[in-house]
This record gives C-alpha cells, sequence and structure tokens, in this order.
C-alpha cells in the first residue's frame, strides 16, 4: 500500500505544475464575438443569426473616424460579420436562399449600403470581391437615442419578416428582411 502511495505522490508531483499552467485562460478579447438569434417567438425555431465582434467606442470617433465613410467595412471588428437566414427571405428585390452569408456595410453620413455577400469565413473586408455580392440596398442612418459605447446588433420581429439593427456611437441603421413568401 504504501507504494502505492509513493506513486500517486510522484504522479500527482508531475501534474500539478501542468494542471496549473493549463488553467491560466488569456484575457478577454478587445472586441469580443457576439451571436444575435432571430426567432418569431422564444421557444421557435431560428428565423436569422448574424455574428459579429463588438469593438469599444473608448472615446474614439468611430463613423468618418475609426471606420471610414465610403469605403467597405467588416461592420464589426476582427472576422467579417457573418449573416445565417434559416429560410429564403428578401432584402430589397433581392431573393436570399436559406445560407449563410457575409454582410458588409459602406458607411455614409446619411445612409448606409448594406452588402450580402457570398464568400465567408474571411477576416477583415480585405478580400472582399463585389463580384460575390448577391444583394445590395441601401438604407438611412438614423440618431440613437444614447450613445452605444459597444457595436451591438439585435433583430427586431416584424409581421413580414425581420429587421436587423446595428447600432454603435450615435447613429444606427436598420436592415429589413421579408420572408420570401411575404411579398
Amino acid at each position: 500500500m504504501k507504494n502505492y502511495t509513493l506513486i500517486f505522490a510522484f504522479i500527482l508531483a508531475l501534474a500539478l505544475p501542468e494542471f496549473a499552467i493549463s488553467q491560466n485562460f488569456p484575457p478577454m478579447a478587445v472586441s469580443p464575438m457576439d451571436l444575435e438569434i432571430a426567432r418569431l417567438d422564444s421557444d421557435g425555431p431560428p428565423v436569422a443569426r448574424v455574428i459579429y465582434s463588438r469593438p469599444q467606442k473608448k472615446g474614439r470617433e468611430i463613423f468618418g473616424g475609426l471606420v471610414p465613410y465610403n469605403k467597405v467595412w467588416r461592420t464589426g471588428a476582427n472576422e467579417a460579420t457573418e449573416l445565417t437566414l434559416y429560410k429564403p427571405m428578401t432584402i430589397g428585390n433581392n431573393r436570399l436562399d436559406a445560407g449563410t452569408y457575409t454582410l458588409y456595410t459602406i458607411p455614409k453620413e446619411d445612409s448606409w449600403t448594406i452588402i450580402i455577400n457570398e464568400d465567408t469565413n474571411v477576416w477583415g473586408a480585405f478580400s472582399y470581391k463585389k463580384a460575390k455580392d448577391v444583394a445590395r440596398i441601401e438604407v438611412p442612418v438614423q440618431e440613437t437615442a444614447a450613445p452605444v459605447e459597444a457595436l451591438s446588433m439585435i433583430f427586431k420581429n416584424e409581421t413580414n419578416g425581420v429587421t436587423l439593427l446595428i447600432g454603435w456611437d450615435q447613429v444606427y441603421v436598420e436592415i429589413p428582411f421579408k420572408f420570401a413568401w411575404a411579398d
């Protein structure tokens, strides 16, 4: 029995430093990833999902500064924003099949160009190709009731689809997605 105790103590002594090292998790990302899911009712199947990274304002000038006007933006930080539609939908006059897309935007002072692109799993907007666009619409910029510190996205249910709201700093835009059969 004494031999087993010594062997166990020896193995434990070897394992403890490795165990202690493995518990050092890296710090939280500066722009943590977030996910928003649209459901028509709280326990229903998903209709749409967006995955994006949430940069912080941190006293910086956002639009026209950190995010230049008139340039394609990944609509967040790090990886480009991923949009998944679980049902066929339309955006503007464009029909989108169920599937996963990349959501890019081109912010301007009074409006944003919303771009749905078929390239996926991309970092930033560096590899953006206009030829891969499946839809583009223009939406007006609106002023928020209060400043938004971290880029935020939320879905709002509509009678014929969902609207994706994207807000940061003192502005937001609304992107309407209609069910393909609702037109």
